[in-house]
């Protein structure tokens, strides 16, 4: 019988959930925030900036990215709804 492992994808959707909330957790604590939405157009830039100078094969660029991209996404909502 050949190797296989079944349902694998949930093994890694956990991997990414924990990435995620390492980051999160750290990066709220290192700005004294509780949310993403708290965070500055700075504090983004300077998460930015350190998440491009990681190694492009660092598997916690995912957790940046999230982070990054879900700050984003808030900031265009609330531009929009304020036009």
């Amino acid at each position: 019988m050949a190797f296989e492992w079944n349902r694998i994808h949930k093994h890694e959707e956990q991997i990414e959930r924990d990435i995620y909330e390492r980051v999160t957790d750290y990066i709220f604590e290192y700005y004294g925030v509780q949310e993403i939405n708290e965070l500055d157009h700075e504090q983004i830039a300077e998460i930015q900036k350190f998440k491009d100078g990681l190694n492009e094969f660092s598997v916690m660029q995912w957790g940046f990215s999230d982070i990054i991209n879900q700050w984003e996404d808030q900031n265009a909502i609330e531009l929009s709804q304020n036009l």
